[in-house]
């Protein structure tokens, strides 16, 4: 795994108040990475230290290996949680302002921009001052001037936070995009259904701490436990004698099955087959608000 960004025990407090304590974690190259929480649980913090906008009391941030320096910011686009335009500007000269501010030179803003306008569909607009646009036509622009530099990592603080569906389905089809192109992606976020479709690593942080991290997949297999979904039909008695099944939870024409540890699935398969008209029997994982709760109600 080569690591683009590694967040060492880093901490951050405000008088008496901790708002991140002693929290690291590592992005893999190439991922979408997913640093998820309730409100206050010290995401937007961790983001800002990531960013340098606010230094940590301890700890390290690391790009690809070495300490983070300025020309890494350079690489990044960072989309924070509060949207911040200038309501005075014209929507052109906003983003050819947002692309200097990352090193681009204004020659290569400008031509930029415009293909960017046709593809949110905004060239209409490229003149028009930026407070005379819509609220998702400022998302729009924000999200524009987040990527006009064609940066390699995406850092996005609550991204969807007040996107309507329209825009939240392009915003997804960009994710997409970069994901393919093999860029990486860091993604805060309160809403679990979104991290879970897009994220394939997550960190879960409460109070400051990270409670939980690593692959969501392996996550899922290894909180959710040897669990499985059967359904056949008829009354399905019997089941926890079926050898390699510790525990079985029976509903309407389907079971939860707890296998024992040291159960083989395709065995287990073969032994209901035995007994019942198996019409399905597949990995019943925990999706990732079970997770979450799990892991912030014991953290």
């Amino acid at each position: 795994m080569t690591i683009a960004i590694e967040i060492r025990g880093v901490r951050k407090a405000y008088g008496d108040f901790v708002a991140v304590d002693d929290l690291s974690l590592v992005v893999p190259r190439g991922s979408v990475f997913g640093l998820l929480g309730p409100n206050g649980a010290g995401k937007t913090t961790t983001l800002r230290m990531l960013m340098d906008i606010l230094a940590p009391d301890a700890g390290e941030v690391h790009i690809d290996g070495r300490p983070r320096g300025r020309e890494d910011l350079a690489r990044i686009g960072y989309l924070p949680e509060e949207r911040g335009l200038y309501p005075k500007m014209t929507v052109t000269d906003q983003l050819v302002f947002l692309g200097e501010l990352h090193g681009m030179t204004r020659r290569d803003a400008v031509e930029r921009t415009g293909p960017w306008l046709e593809r949110v569909d905004l060239a209409d607009r490229a003149k028009r001052r930026v407070e005379e646009l819509s609220k998702g036509m400022q998302q729009k622009v924000q999200l524009v001037g987040t990527v006009l530099h064609d940066p390699d990592i995406l850092v996005l603080d609550e991204p969807f936070s007040g996107l309507d569906p329209i825009n939240q389905g392009f915003f997804k089809e960009l994710l997409a995009e970069y994901r393919r192109q093999g860029r990486t992606i860091v993604l805060s976020t309160h809403i679990l259904e979104h991290a879970e479709k897009l994220c394939e690593r997550i960190c879960l942080v409460a109070r400051g701490r990270v409670v939980l991290e690593g692959e969501l997949a392996e996550l899922k297999r290894r909180l959710g436990g040897n669990t499985y979904r059967l359904r056949a039909p008829g009354a399905l008695e019997g089941l926890a004698e079926v050898p390699g099944v510790a525990e079985a939870l029976v509903g309407d024409g389907s079971a939860r099955l707890v296998l024992a540890d040291d159960a083989r699935p395709a065995e287990v398969l073969r032994r209901l087959a035995e007994r019942f008209e198996v019409e399905e029997f597949r990995s019943d994982e925990p999706d990732l608000e079970t997770l979450f709760v799990q892991a912030v109600g014991h953290g």
